[in-house]
């Protein structure tokens, strides 16, 4: 019974081992199949591909190349100011003089301007008018102080000046001036009543260019000066308010 038995079991064995050889083999096949399915697929990919690119790789007698279209940009009119570049400006003024103690009264003369750098200039100027009654001369009730030639006022001053606001004028809207505003001081000698009178002047103006050699000018000034004409020695401030044209060459 027990030999029956060993052979049984030896026979199993056997069909087991000759099974998994069966097996073996047959998965073998298969994997060499799906290997040879594989590449024969990948081949045709690869041959379809290099197919498309053939097709649609375009030679050189197929580009239409367009035109190149150069530009030229537009080009403005460009105006080049005609302002003279000369640097003397010579010109003649005239306007209101108001003298401490006489009043208001007509005042006019000549100036000259050296233009050192675009924003500084050198002034010289003189002028003259001819005072009026004081306030106690026309209170005296006919007292004169000065005579007729001592009432001629005159003065001389030389200035530094500076341009502080340089700019341009619109005068509707076609016209453009240019101007600007500049400071000016100096010194200088007032000449009245029989004396001389050392004269600090101070101001302001304005400089207008109506052509490329013309100019207008408006100016303000104070002369100060030390007067002892009514007994007192007093320091005396003497508004003027001028226009005038200048010239430059």
């Amino acid at each position: 019974m027990e030999d029956r038995i060993q052979r049984l079991s030896g026979q199993a064995v056997m069909m087991t081992a000759r099974s998994e050889q069966v097996n073996a083999k047959h998965l073998k096949k298969y994997a060499q199949r799906l290997a040879g399915v594989v590449l024969l697929a990948g081949a045709v990919v690869l041959t379809a591909g290099f197919g498309v690119q053939n097709a649609n790789a375009a030679t050189a007698d197929d580009l239409e190349l367009e035109p190149l279209i150069v530009r030229e940009p537009e080009r403005r009119e460009v105006k080049i100011e005609r302002l003279d570049s000369e640097n003397f400006e010579l010109g003649a003024f005239g306007g209101v003089l108001s003298v401490e103690d006489f009043g208001s009264d007509v005042v006019y003369g000549v100036r000259a301007a050296y233009h050192i750098t675009e924003d500084f200039f050198v002034e010289a100027a003189y002028a003259s008018s001819t005072l009026g009654q004081t306030s106690f001369e026309q209170l005296s009730g006919g007292a004169q102080l000065l005579t007729d030639d001592e009432r001629d006022f005159s003065y001389y001053n030389m200035s530094v000046g500076i341009n502080v606001l340089p700019g341009e004028a619109f005068i509707t809207d076609r016209w453009a001036f240019k101007g600007g505003l500049y400071l000016i001081a100096g010194i200088g000698s007032s000449e009245f009543g029989g004396d001389d009178r050392f004269t600090v002047n101070g101001g302001l103006g304005y400089r207008l260019a109506a052509t490329d050699w013309l100019a207008f000018r408006v100016d303000v000034r104070d002369h100060v000066f030390k007067s002892d004409l009514l007994g007192e020695s007093e320091t005396k401030h003497n508004f003027e308010l001028t226009a005038g044209l200048t010239v430059f060459f």
